[in-house]
């Protein structure tokens, strides 16, 4: 298959690790990965804000940017810019658009996946031959455990990497307190729920706490590096992209 890398504006400033593992890995598999250079953010920090007009400059980049027919399928790996190309796009483009967007927007957005959504639904693969010789603990985000609906996708793909120790996460569908701006504008709720994430990932004696959003991870990774836990993050990508033990 072709297909296109939408690295999300997260992960091209503060995490091209797991844009990279996401090429990395998908290649391996034997696809054409390409990486349209005109992409931005997907506009959700604005929707989700209350600045749908500001948006709709970045739903129409990216429905021009992604929408050559040429490519059969786009690869994110961010549950909550999927999240926002498949269920905020189109709000954006009927209310602020065009009848041309919109049906531009509509294209896009039905080959548009999150990486455990791409490999298991339409690649049909779970076994991707990743050797990762590490305790981990999953934490599944909001926006792809209840937007997106991906279930146990990340998990099944988990399992079947070779010398995992996969360790449940105590009360692992809470959120962990991030929610973009909701940090900011109710931080003494956010700092707590971070709190309860984190005694939780704790408990799992986990060495990497992964999951599919670098912003989740941004958060939970920032409270425990702050308490010196000694636990590290890891991006889903990056441990679907490894073959061998990861070191300091």
């Amino acid at each position: 298959m072709r297909i296109a890398l939408f690295a999300t504006c997260i992960g091209d400033t503060l995490f091209p690790d797991a844009a990279k593992a996401t090429a990395l890995l998908l290649t391996r598999l034997g696809h054409e990965v390409v990486f349209p250079p005109g992409q931005t953010c997907c506009g959700q920090m604005h929707v989700n804000t209350g600045y749908q007009p500001d948006a709709l400059p970045l739903v129409e980049n990216y429905a021009e940017n992604f929408g050559d027919s040429s490519v059969d399928a786009i690869v994110a790996p961010s549950g909550s810019c999927v999240g926002s190309v498949r269920h905020q796009h189109q709000i954006v483009a009927e209310r602020y658009g065009s009848v041309g967007l919109c049906e531009r927007v509509e294209t896009v957005k039905a080959k548009t996946f999150e990486l455990s959504e791409l490999l298991i639904d339409v690649l049909e693969v779970t076994d991707v031959g990743a050797h990762y010789p590490h305790r981990v603990t999953y934490h599944p985000t909001c926006h792809s455990l209840r937007l997106l609906r991906v279930g146990d996708k990340p998990l099944r793909l988990l399992r079947a990497v070779r010398e995992i120790d996969l360790v449940e996460l105590p009360e692992a569908d809470v959120c962990c307190g991030f929610g973009g701006t909701f940090a900011i504008k109710n931080a003494e709720t956010s700092t707590a729920m971070l709190g309860d994430k984190i005694r939780n990932v704790a408990a799992t004696g986990a060495e990497f706490c992964c999951a599919s959003d670098s912003s989740c991870l941004m958060h939970i990774g920032g409270g425990m590096s702050r308490l010196q836990m000694g636990t590290r993050t890891v991006h889903l990508a990056e441990i679907l992209a490894s073959v061998g033990p990861v070191t300091a």
